[in-house]
């Protein structure tokens, strides 16, 4: 027996809900109330600082043609050419 024609289904589109324009939040940080967690917090912070700074140091000088970045070919043939000129 025949069954009838498929049905189609109908498109719809993607619901247009108020959504904030403004900067998102996100997730709140509750601090450290203890005192050996606030050390804790802030030696990480301090340590964490360091590192990201080496990272960044290292990557500009093994991409030295990239003069946006601090520490690169561009830096150190400033700092080369300023030796120089020093010292006459």
């Amino acid at each position: 027996m025949v069954q009838g024609v498929v049905k189609q289904k109908v498109k719809t589109e993607p619901k247009k809900g108020a959504r904030p324009t403004g900067p998102q939040t996100g997730n709140r940080v509750l601090k450290p109330k203890k005192a050996a967690l606030i050390k804790q917090n802030n030696m990480k912070k301090k340590h964490s600082a360091g590192l990201i700074t080496l990272t960044e140091r290292s990557l500009a000088e093994k991409a030295g043609h990239l003069e946006m970045l601090k520490g690169g070919k561009k830096d150190r043939l400033e700092k080369a050419k300023n030796k120089a000129f020093n010292k006459k």
